[in-house]
């Protein structure tokens, strides 16, 4: 099977250097293996284990000697903050006769690759769509699948998150989620809190409207006790109360939505005003080092003019 990965901008992306310059597709060759091995949950990044299956070749795990940046990539050009779309897992698990629950494990592992890529390139913010408040209308059995799956890898990511010196934020209404996963998130955030790489913001529950509807409310909140004035209530004033205020760098330079979907699904709806976006054919296990290479060539050719412009 191929994976096709090509971009879909809605801005001009034309080098400025090289006014003619034309988007590359990139072919990536995906290998798909099956034994009889029996571990249900491994940690292994090369592959991974789903109801008796042993699933390998999803995603392009980089080999130690070539973590250096990639030709091409200028590092003083690099995004300070990445959001991902995480699409395409049921899509993949389907293509394969597999059940929709080992597409999601297989994305584990593409979501441990773009971590590491992110530590390595010196990216300072990843922020990941990982549950949408929209979500719960799927399934019961998928949804609790999820919630599982989820808190499983928090516990089996901790120790790597603070050897690799990353702070975790979970972004989202917590509320709705099981209490288990609640103490393991408070966990996770309270353990790696003071981790000074990178910052990984993971959104579970997370609505891009309900994202201003609440930051509208707190701070209609503090009108009423009077501590401050309607007047004085500016853009600064919502973004102070937005999820996104708990990063140095709230707002993405790059969005990257996988499986070719050419839509925001309700995500960070304030925060995208001058993001570069970037849409990758490739289902997200598929995404690898390859995809996200291209989607930073891609980000790095743009001339972000922010309503203005270059003379």
């Amino acid at each position: 099977m191929l994976s096709l990965s090509t971009q879909f901008t809605l801005t001009p992306s034309l080098r400025p250097d090289n006014p003619t310059h034309k988007p590359k597709f990139h072919f990536h060759p995906t290998h798909l293996r099956i034994s009889t091995k029996d571990p249900v949950f491994t940690h292994q990044q090369n592959e991974f284990h789903f109801a008796g299956k042993t699933i390998s070749g999803a995603g392009n795990l980089p080999e130690e000697e070539n973590m250096s940046i990639p030709d091409g990539i200028r590092r003083e050009l690099m995004p300070e903050h990445v959001a991902v779309i995480m699409d395409g897992n049921r899509r993949w698990a389907r293509m394969r006769g597999l059940p929709s629950g080992s597409g999601y494990e297989a994305g584990i592992r593409a979501f441990r690759v773009l971590v590491e890529l992110c530590c390595k390139w010196g990216i300072r913010v990843l922020t990941v769509f990982a549950f949408s408040s929209d979500n719960w209308v799927r399934p019961k059995m998928e949804v609790d699948f999820l919630m599982n799956l989820f808190e499983k890898g928090i516990k089996a990511e901790l120790d790597n998150f603070m050897r690799e010196d990353i702070k975790v934020s979970i972004i989202g209404d917590p509320s709705k989620l099981p209490m288990s996963l609640q103490r393991s998130i408070a966990r996770l955030e309270e353990t790696t809190k003071h981790n000074s790489g990178l910052h990984l913001a993971i959104a579970v529950n997370y609505s891009g409207k309900y994202d201003i509807v609440q930051a509208c409310q707190s701070i209609a909140q503090k009108v009423k006790d009077g501590s401050i004035e309607p007047e004085d209530i500016n853009e600064l004033s919502i973004e102070q109360e937005l999820e996104t205020k708990c990063a140095e760098y709230p707002y993405p330079d790059l969005l990257i939505r996988t499986s070719g979907e050419l839509r925001l699904s309700n995500f960070f709806l304030w925060q995208l005003a001058y993001t570069e976006l970037f849409f990758s054919e490739s289902h997200w296990p598929d995404f690898g080092e390859a995809d996200f290479v291209e989607a930073l060539l891609s980000f790095q050719q743009r001339q972000r003019r922010y309503g203005g412009y270059k003379l």
